[in-house]
């Protein structure tokens, strides 16, 4: 709908008043217009570069650390004897190697034959079983192949923390039958699981009783340095022989009493296609054979 204009009182038609708009400068439409984030944070050059070189310095800190440091002393030069593919560790007499499915079809006599006659290998530990149902495959062709062929043979059991202690223990006794000059049983523990220490502990202990029951002899307990240092310190543990596992250096740090060590898993051995772990004994031929079972002992099955 139209208005009427506006009349004044003569008639005549009263002029409207123009309203003036001012204009805000376009700078200060531009501001007001976006968020005020406050002040740009800048770096100078020199400080960025600064803080690429501390960047790549630990980084690289951090990749020696975990990467190349726990393997450099496979590169290292060797101040001994060098055989197998590796430095040997010096002052030990009696060396031998552990084997499972892993290392595939061992050629048995060019195991024998081309052998280092400076370190000749005497004994041979197997891996029978893991867990409470894991058997190896390979176990029973390399047992026998080991007595066949002249080696001091043991057979080993591998631990799986999150299976009952005792069931383990009892498939190892169903699986492995041990005769007079095999070596003790032994018991591998390198994972914790879920468990507590106090409850590995308890579960490592009764795996432990139930196999010495059985055989008439104490188990050797396999594990690495760190792992015996951070879980099974307990002095309950004391009066097993000790199969230490520690990689990459000159000698044992472990200050307590051990009897074999495993000082490295890159092993080159004739007969046998992939690496393998070397180990040493703490001591003569004599002592080692000191060492076996004495008595035949026959398998109990369930």
């Amino acid at each position: 709908m139209n208005k009427a204009p506006i009349l004044a009182a003569n008639g005549q038609r009263k002029p409207r008043k123009k309203v003036s708009v001012k204009k805000k400068p376009a700078s200060s439409r531009k501001r007001n217009g976006r968020k005020n984030i406050g002040a740009s944070w800048y770096l100078p050059r020199w400080a960025v570069r600064v803080l690429a070189f501390l960047l790549i310095i630990f980084f690289s800190a951090l990749f020696y650390w975990f990467f190349i440091r726990p393997y450099s002393y496979r590169w290292k030069s060797c101040s001994g004897d060098k055989e197998y593919g590796v430095c040997m560790p010096s002052g030990f007499e009696v060396h031998g190697i552990d084997i499972s499915h892993y290392q595939g079809n061992i050629n048995w006599e060019e195991l024998v034959e081309y052998q280092s006659p400076d370190y000749p290998l005497q004994f041979v530990f197997v891996k029978a079983t893991e867990g409470g149902d894991l058997g190896d495959d390979a176990f029973q062709k390399n047992f026998d192949s080991a007595r066949k062929y002249g080696f001091i043979r043991g057979a080993y059991h591998f631990f799986n923390p999150g299976a009952p202690a005792a069931k383990q223990a009892q498939f190892f006794i169903n699986t492995v039958k041990l005769d007079s000059a095999d070596l003790p049983p032994v018991l591998d523990v390198e994972k914790k699981g879920i468990r507590s220490k106090e409850s590995l502990v308890k579960a490592i202990k009764l795996w432990l009783d139930i196999v010495e029951a059985h055989y008439g002899v104490k188990p050797i307990l396999y594990t690495s340095y760190k792992f015996k240092t951070n879980y099974l310190n307990d002095s309950i543990f004391n009066s097993y022989p000790y199969w230490i596992a520690h990689y990459y250096v000159d000698s044992v740090e472990y200050k307590g009493k051990w009897k074999f060590w495993q000082h490295t898993d890159v092993g080159t051995v004739p007969g046998v296609e992939e690496s393998v772990d070397l180990n040493i004994f703490n001591g003569t031929i004599d002592e080692l054979k000191a060492m076996t079972i004495k008595r035949k002992i026959s398998t109990k099955t369930q």
